[in-house]
């Protein structure tokens, strides 16, 4: 199944789409268009720990761990400056976040600016996707990464496994992670007058 399907399956789409005023089609295509470069955050996070996966399960607990799934969730509006602040970690630049929105915009027909908007509250979600999920696999297998290798595995997994053909057309160099690809797309953008 893909991250999409499970977040509007668990109501994410649905509150994101609320909140934003806008249809759930037009969430669930935000959503397509922008988590593949989530989650490549969180695998280059992954590869940059010291102490690899297990590293990157603390850090979604120092990120607001499960709870950020369900403030996204809440009836009230969402806080997004813990969202604007797992960005900040994951991409490094507001001007990362900004080349993710221009990029999925371009790809889903959706406006730039409701994307940049989406981008903070799907950051939500999937930290806190993976934080439960995290912890649930590795509670089950006392204490080992394995849990959260396995769900950053299935989340990133091949392209189909990730969201649609986004992934793969934002990969332009092929290593299976596209967003290395946006970084230097976005210093590209920042060094031209």
């Amino acid at each position: 199944m893909q991250i999409t399907d499970i977040l509007a399956k668990m109501g994410g789409l649905q509150s994101i789409a609320r909140e934003l005023d806008i249809d759930e089609t037009q969430a669930a295509s935000g959503a397509e268009a922008l988590i593949p470069a989530i989650l490549g955050g969180f695998k280059k996070q992954a590869q940059s720990q010291p102490t690899g996966l297990e590293g990157l399960g603390g850090l979604l607990g120092q990120l607001g761990g499960g709870g950020l799934f369900d403030q996204v969730l809440a009836a009230q509006p969402t806080d997004v400056s813990r969202g604007n602040n797992i960005l900040g970690t994951i991409f490094g630049s507001k001007d990362v976040s900004r080349a993710v929105a221009q990029n999925a915009a371009s790809q889903s027909g959706l406006d730039q600016t409701l994307l940049k908007k989406m981008l903070p509250m799907l950051a939500m979600l999937v930290t806190g996707y993976m934080a439960k999920q995290g912890s649930t696999a590795t509670t089950a297998s006392q204490r080992s990464p394995k849990g959260l290798a396995s769900l950053l595995k299935g989340l990133l997994g091949g392209r189909g496994a990730t969201t649609s053909n986004f992934a793969a057309m934002l990969d332009l160099n092929g290593d299976g992670n596209p967003l290395d690809d946006i970084i230097r797309m976005a210093g590209k953008t920042m060094r031209q007058p």
